[in-house]
């Protein structure tokens, strides 16, 4: 195991130097403090590996401090430092309520080396096995940025508390490049075009991966259009000269990428208010010529609002909403909009007729690993939405199990478009080693 950093908080000098000594003879480094107040201070420019804190200190006993940690830990977006309790009471009640608050374990004074030293390792390796499977949970695979739901989980929530610019970040053009590159090409440039993002936004800044070609980013305190610009500029050069490395000078494809921006709290806090304002600006931009941003309300002037009439506003919202959803294959969506969706749907087709059949797929890996299951189901998900129609919908029920809806289906057809679909997933790369099951109800219109 690597070298471990850890923190010592006790208000005893005894007790200190004791954990010191034990841990330092295993080539662990230390860092000792005497209050919980010590350790918030140390704690906004370090993380340490894990913290051995006392519960018992005047002032600010050991569980009000595990509580101020956290609370740092969620606003400024770390990852949970795992916390050791330590005590000289015997008492069974003060340990459970330090492990329900979170703690990773209770250790009692005097230490004894080995037990000390093996509660430590153990609790550092069992919440990197945490830390491991929250990342694959909320890392989207390809660019190595948030996905949508932890992305957008985690702006909504900085919207909220902090000043800066929410931006949509697309790309011009990108779909030339799957057309005429090929998709593994196109996979190199979102790699590519997120390496370069990252490369230029620093470690206050959130970005996230929103759809194929689509990014947002909260970047932190930046209230000035001309660092808006000068990202602008940056991040377009450097996307243009990794596309002439990826696919040859004199490739034709016109890459760029075009910002929509809104400035926080200038227009409120609201997530889903502001991103419609930065969706509208990225618009305008999309409008005049790609390849460079707009800050909402520095190109909204009063006269384009008064010259604008009903029908005009009208035609610019419709393209909006298709340029926001050109996607082809069924339509994945989350369980509450798949269940409002179902329910329009089916009013539709019981006042005015048609068809409709509800397919439950579940899928029987070969084995429990949880990599496994999770990259399965991920594929599949991915197989099922291209290659389903535009007009039928799907949501992942569990872990395992996707529900979707197959709209305007012919009950003779429904056991071909499934036998088809379970035999083309079976030629992909986890699909020859996994069962697929399934159950359907049809003419639920009825």
């Amino acid at each position: 195991m690597m070298e471990l950093r850890i923190a010592i908080v006790d208000d005893d000098p005894v007790i200190l130097m004791h954990a010191k000594d034990i841990l330092s003879a295993e080539k662990m480094r230390t860092s000792c403090m005497n209050s919980g107040k010590q350790l918030l201070k140390y704690i906004e420019n370090n993380t340490p590996d894990l913290i051995l804190l006392d519960i018992m200190m005047p002032e600010m006993d050991g569980f009000d401090t595990y509580i101020q940690l956290r609370k740092f830990e969620e606003h400024s977006g770390r990852a949970h430092v795992p916390v050791i309790f330590i005590t000289g009471e015997d008492d069974s009640e003060t340990e459970e309520m330090g492990l329900v608050m979170g703690a990773s374990d209770f250790i009692k004074k005097p230490f004894k080396k080995d037990v000390l030293v093996r509660r430590i390792e153990l609790a550092i390796r069992n919440s990197r096995k945490i830390g491991d499977l929250e990342e694959e949970a909320t890392i989207d695979k390809l660019t190595g940025m948030y996905n949508k739901a932890k992305g957008t989980d985690r702006v909504s929530k900085l919207c909220k508390r902090k000043n800066g610019a929410l931006m949509i970040l697309d790309l011009d053009s990108f779909k030339l490049v799957n057309d005429l590159f090929g998709h593994e090409k196109g996979d190199r440039i979102l790699k590519a075009f997120s390496d370069i993002a990252k490369k230029n936004s620093r470690e206050t800044d959130t970005l996230c991966r929103i759809g194929g070609d689509e990014f947002m980013g909260f970047y932190d305190d930046l209230l000035d259009e001309r660092a808006v610009g000068s990202l602008t500029g940056r991040l377009n050069s450097q996307l243009q000269a990794a596309a002439d490395e990826l696919l040859g000078e004199g490739h034709g494809v016109p890459l760029g990428i075009s910002i929509g921006v809104v400035m926080i709290p200038e227009y409120g806090r609201d997530y889903n208010e502001l991103f419609a304002l930065a969706d509208s600006a990225l618009y305008k931009v999309k409008q005049n010529g790609k390849h460079g941003y707009a800050i909402y309300g520095a190109v909204d002037s009063d006269s384009e609002a008064e010259t604008e009439n009903s029908e005009t506003r009208l035609n610019r919202l419709v393209q909006i909403v298709e340029e926001r959803n050109d996607k082809s294959g069924a339509l994945f969506l989350g369980k509450d909009y798949f269940s409002v969706v179902y329910k329009y749907m089916m009013r539709f087709y019981r006042r005015y007729g048609g068809d409709a059949a509800v397919v439950l797929f579940e899928l029987e890996p070969p084995t429990e690993d949880f990599q496994f299951i999770l990259e399965a189901a991920d594929q599949f998900s991915k197989f099922v939405e291209k290659t389903l129609r535009m007009s039928d919908i799907m949501v992942q029920s569990g872990s395992r199990s996707f529900l979707v809806m197959l709209t305007e289906c012919p009950s003779k057809e429904i056991e071909k478009v499934i036998q088809r679909l379970i035999g083309q997933y079976k030629d992909t790369e986890y699909g020859s080693a996994v069962n697929v099951n399934y159950v359907y109800k049809y003419n639920t219109s009825e």
